[in-house]
């Protein structure tokens, strides 16, 4: 899942290398993660020219010239792909763009989960996504804005249940998904199954200042790591996060890793003290 990190990194990429870029040609292969809610984007998009790209949370938005927006939604397997219009195009190709210079920018998505929202923000490109696009409006602060310590003490209160969970949801802080919010936990030294409400003043404040830490040390690190490559994932480097067995970067001793819900927690029992399961 492309998480605050991996976007802003793309986000980056687009905006120096196909900013104020004419998109000459537009191509829908797989419908089902399309949502016009403009005229149809396969005949509206061509001929705009790219104004800029932007990142809120886990939405990348394209803007283009003559108010409308590309609002992508990745979900878990959604990525982009930046390469010549010659290379082959894969199955889980969903849209192409000729963006010039016998290039290509494409939206690939393997499970189909993702969506790719085509909307008319108005002449004065506005962020009309508030309200056309599903899940943007309720999204919490960006977790790389700099939510003060107050704010983030505020809005976690509002929420019940594990800590990892709530990290977790982009209503509480937006741009965190499951892996950083396994590395978040583990530079504070939280357990995943603490719940919210148990925190102490000094967690919370450890928290607070590893969530945009652990994020912009990711950001850096992918920016040297993804160059062009801006479809993959790299997550090599992450100290706990699927790495179950292996040893933990801090004391030695195996790193745990669960699966529920087809989602993984990696955490270090020793580092992260807890019980599993809360009466």
């Amino acid at each position: 899942m492309p998480e605050a990190p991996d976007l802003e990194v793309i986000k980056d990429y687009l905006n120096a290398n196909l900013k104020r870029t004419r998109v000459e040609s537009c191509k829908v292969l797989r419908p089902t993660v399309v949502r016009s809610l403009a005229p149809e984007v396969a005949k509206d998009l061509p001929g705009r020219t790219l104004l800029d790209a932007q990142r809120r949370g886990k939405f990348l938005t394209l803007r283009f010239s003559g108010g409308r927006s590309l609002v992508i939604n990745p979900m878990l397997t959604g990525v982009l792909q930046h390469c010549q219009a010659s290379v082959r195009v894969q199955k889980k190709t969903c849209v192409t763009m000729g963006v010039g210079g016998d290039m290509d920018l494409r939206y690939l998505d393997d499970r189909q989960m993702g969506k790719v929202y085509w909307i008319d923000n108005g002449e004065d490109g506005g962020d009309a996504q508030d309200g056309l696009v599903p899940q943007y409006m309720g999204l919490g602060p960006d977790v790389l804005s700099g939510i003060t310590f107050e704010e983030f003490q505020t809005r976690l209160k509002k929420f019940n249940g594990e800590i990892k969970g709530v990290l977790t949801r982009g209503s509480f802080i937006s741009g965190i998904g499951n892996a950083y919010s396994d590395e978040i936990l583990f530079a504070a030294g939280i357990s995943p199954f603490k719940k919210c409400r148990a925190l102490k003043p000094d967690e919370l404040q450890t928290l607070h200042t590893q969530c945009r830490r652990v994020l912009e040390e990711a950001t850096e690190t992918l920016r040297e790591r993804m160059g062009g490559d801006i479809h993959k994932t790299v997550r090599d480097f992450l100290a706990v996060h699927n790495k179950g067995g292996q040893p933990c970067p801090k004391c030695g001793g195996n790193i745990t890793q669960l699966t529920a819900n087809q989602r993984i927690t990696s955490y270090c029992r020793h580092c992260q003290p807890g019980l599993l399961i809360r009466n």
